[in-house]
């Protein structure tokens, strides 16, 4: 039950996610006098819908998106064929030309019968490709910043409220044998018992001093191994609320070099390995709030990563059908609805992890896909966000040129132009969404 429990907050957090990344292109288009008559959450057919002056709101029965209708996202021709003209120069242009040519037409006439049929003159109400560029950028980016904002702020609650996983003083695991680097395997009678268990350490143990230095974290404690070298050294621990002394020898041991939190490794791949004090502990991992100052790092951090992401999403695409169709390791980077719905089940139901622990990832899940939608709806091509940001942008550049050189205002840019390849970018996101499904489904990401 914990596992659809965790697949509903993760659904309803993106539906939420949605619906005020609608709200950001809903406020300033009204804000701006645009005449806005649908504000919708998911697509399909009507669930629920209720009118407030000019627009409708509502939700739909597929939860997979959402829309704000606005008049006049094209403008319209300037002058109107009749229905004689357009047939006659779609039989002077068939095939793929005249096609092209058609849905253009089609999409201006809709554009200017749309503004006709709603815009009434005295209502003060405009259409939007009547706005301003700056007016226009304002309505196109208000929706992905403020994903951008949901993200930010989610990643404060975590990492300044909840916590970041951290590796602290207190012991996850100890070993009883000293097991060569690289080797994978059980203890055998000719191993050589590890120091930590022939001290008396024990898992859950929490680490106080190491030879008279006091430890608050893994890091204190790992160098104070480093410093004392293979001596025998006292330390005290904390075990079940009291304080128990023990006496410990360190055993020098080949081990991976690690520099920055990586494994360093040699030119053919393979781990550098150097003789270090050994004692056999593994921390345990606990949530420590870091300062408000670290979040805009860290914000920056996932969102250069995010970018990273959709610049390679083809070759990323291409990875997943290998692995989905041939058999391949999936890269993890990427999923679809289906796999973060997973994800988020798995957390909730995960006994590994404190209630604490689950409610930052689950948290940390949703601020990342915040930064997916920004990042995501900032690709100049229609039908995102960023298709409509890169038009105003160049009717804003076009009709400063003109101004400059004196020439005539060349008007709105004609983004109708871009129609064809706006189905073509809508098939292609289809596609991709049924080859993420299929993936999510025949080879699934999990986390535990």
């Amino acid at each position: 039950m914990d596992f659809w429990w965790g697949v509903l907050v993760i659904a309803f957090g993106l539906i939420v996610s949605v619906a005020l990344h609608e709200v950001g292109h809903l406020v300033p288009a009204k804000l701006f006098k645009v005449k806005v008559t649908q504000y919708f959450v998911g697509f399909g057919r009507t669930l629920w819908s209720t009118r407030r002056g000019d627009t409708e709101y509502g939700l739909k029965v597929l939860p997979l998106g959402g829309y704000v209708r606005m008049i006049g996202m094209f403008p319209p021709a300037e002058q109107q064929m009749s229905e004689d003209a357009r047939y006659e120069a779609r039989q002077r242009r068939r095939g793929l030309r005249g096609t092209i040519d058609a849905i253009v037409e089609d999409t201006r006439e809709a554009s200017g019968a749309e503004v006709t049929d709603e815009l009434r003159p005295g209502d003060g109400r405009q259409a939007f490709y009547q706005l301003t560029m700056p007016r226009k950028l304002a309505v196109m980016f208000g929706g992905p910043v403020v994903n951008l904002i949901i993200s930010a702020v989610l990643f404060a609650v975590v990492l300044s409220g909840l916590g970041v996983p951290t590796a602290s003083n207190r012991l996850a695991s100890v070993s009883e044998c000293v097991i060569p680097a690289g080797e994978s395997r059980e203890c055998t009678a000719s191993d050589p018992a590890a120091p930590a268990a022939e001290a008396g350490l024990l898992a859950g143990d929490r680490v106080i001093s190491w030879d008279g230095a006091p430890i608050e974290n893994w890091e204190d404690l790992t160098t104070a191994i480093d410093a004392e070298g293979a001596t025998e050294v006292d330390v005290v621990v904390e075990r079940d609320g009291a304080q128990v002394a023990l006496t410990l020898t360190p055993t020098l041991a080949e081990r991976p070099v690690i520099e920055d939190g990586q494994y360093v490794t040699d030119a053919e791949g393979d781990l550098v390995l150097d003789e270090q004090p050994f004692v056999g502990i593994g921390a345990a991992r606990e949530l420590r709030p870091e300062p408000l100052t670290a979040v805009p790092g860290y914000v920056w951090q996932v969102f250069s990563g995010t970018v990273h992401m959709v610049l390679t999403l083809p070759q990323r695409l291409v990875s997943i059908a290998q692995s989905t169709f041939g058999g391949t390791e999936r890269d993890p980077g990427v999923m679809g609805l289906i796999g973060v719905g997973r994800m988020g089940g798995e957390v909730a139901s995960s006994e590994v992890l404190t209630t604490t622990e689950r409610s930052a990832v689950m948290l940390e899940i949703l601020a990342s896909l915040n930064m997916a939608l920004f990042v995501f709806n900032m690709v100049p091509l229609l039908p995102l966000d960023g298709g409509h940001i890169a038009g105003a942008l160049f009717e804003g550049i076009r009709r400063r040129f003109a101004a400059l050189t004196g020439r005539q205002d060349p008007g709105p840019a004609d983004t109708a132009k871009l129609m064809p390849l706006t189905y073509v970018v809508v098939v292609v996101l289809a596609g991709m969404s049924i080859l993420l499904a299929i993936a999510d489904i025949v080879n699934p990401i999990t986390l535990f």
